[in-house]
């Protein structure tokens, strides 16, 4: 695949959807603002205290040129002024496909207010400085994009679905999607306004309560590269189908609200594809995503995925399951199954229907496999059925309580 270019307001996700998309892509991903500190040999706020922003916004234009003649198959993401200069514009057009990560400034603001390293923030009133540049920069954004992705209320798996539909349209009719910039309907229902949320609503790792906050890009799989969904360790992944309202609800003027579920893998699940392929297959995690995403759509519900390799992370998200609406939760806490007492007390503290997944059979393996001391906290436990095992964990989620009035 080409170049993709991510551009955006401050607070979008660029940063954080480029690192997870280039996993999932499979493609090497470079950031401009850490590109031209390193080419500087110092930070984008003391080129903007000791140049001036005029210079900042020149060595931006150079990092283009630079990639223009460099850049093979790479996931980009500018920052946010980038795409004011008309000449930059242009260049990242003959760069690559350009996806604008659109968001509101209040969503902008909620993410990036704490974020003291923000020289255009550095002001009274930093949410009208958002609302501002929002507005000045509105026709740069739009006139350079091939794609615009609202990312609003969404999780880094819907904001990566997305992004990956409109980049291969021909893989979008067998998920079920049809082109939501579009606006056409899956299947005769409603406009499927967002098919999928997740990685973590953050990811990632991230605060879990947040939606695609930008800087959550660490070792959370959240996401594949979670902040990748990658390697990532501890990031939320992907939910589905999050905001599929009925048609004939929304012509009465009120969406209803989708039931959610939260899906959690643990360590070394990122590797699927990867590790022991004899015993858990050739599919990778993207392809576990895809089909979790599918199933979302297909029963019309919200579906979070969230992975990490770290225990007290696991532990976190499963907390914050108790707050954020989640109403079913399926787990596969990989080898921590074994031994952690406290996933079990985590899981006891929920109360909701819990699935325990496992991929391959463990009754079949080493003896240690075969003892869990965390699915005695969960409903039912499935193994031993491949991928396809977490859509039977949907479907008994579903049929026990689960998405009832």
């Amino acid at each position: 695949m080409a170049n993709v270019i991510l551009i955006g307001c401050m607070g979008c996700g660029k940063s954080s959807v480029a690192v997870k998309l280039s996993y999932r892509l499979k493609q090497s991903m470079t950031d401009t603002d850490r590109w031209i500190e390193k080419k500087q040999g110092k930070t984008i706020t003391e080129i903007f205290e000791q140049d001036g922003e005029e210079a900042f916004r020149q060595m931006e234009t150079d990092a283009l040129k630079y990639l223009k003649e460099t850049a093979k198959n790479q996931v980009i993401s500018v920052g946010g002024g980038m795409p004011v200069r008309e000449e930059n514009r242009a260049l990242m057009k003959e760069i690559g496909k350009v996806v604008y990560l659109r968001a509101t400034a209040e969503t902008l603001y909620e993410r990036v207010r704490e974020d003291g390293a923000r020289p255009l923030l550095q002001c009274e009133n930093p949410l009208e400085r958002i609302r501002n540049l929002l507005e000045e920069r509105k026709e740069a954004y739009e006139s350079a994009a091939d794609i615009i992705i609202d990312v609003d209320g969404k999780s880094f798996g819907q904001i990566l679905y997305e992004i990956d539909g409109a980049l291969r349209p021909e893989q979008k009719q067998g998920a079920g999607y049809r082109g939501r910039m579009q606006g056409e309907r899956p299947e005769g229902r409603g406009p499927l306004r967002s098919l999928l949320g997740g990685a973590a609503k953050a990811q990632d790792a991230q605060g879990a309560g947040k939606a695609a906050p930008e800087a959550q890009t660490g070792s959370d799989t959240g996401s594949a590269g979670e902040a990748a969904a990658v390697g990532a360790a501890e990031a939320p992944e992907r939910a589905a189908g999050e905001n599929a309202a009925d048609g004939a609800e929304e012509a009465k003027g009120g969406a209803k609200r989708l039931k959610k579920l939260l899906v959690i893998n643990g360590p070394n699940l990122n590797f699927l594809g990867i590790r022991e392929k004899a015993v858990y297959g050739t599919k990778d995690y993207n392809d576990l995503l895809d089909m979790i995403a599918r199933k979302a759509v297909a029963c019309r519900i919200h579906i979070e995925v969230f992975q990490s390799n770290h225990e007290g992370a696991i532990i976190d998200r499963i907390q914050q399951a108790y707050f954020d609406g989640s109403e079913g939760l399926i787990i596969n806490p990989g080898a921590y199954t074994h031994y952690s007492y406290a996933i079990f007390d985590a899981l006891n503290s929920v109360p909701m229907p819990k699935v325990e997944v496992h991929i391959s059979n463990i009754m079949e393996r080493e003896a240690f496999r075969q003892v869990s001391v965390t699915a005695p906290a969960c409903d039912k436990q499935i193994y031993g059925h491949g991928l396809e095992g977490y859509l039977e964990a949907v479907d008994f989620i579903m049929a026990n309580g689960f998405g009832k009035e």
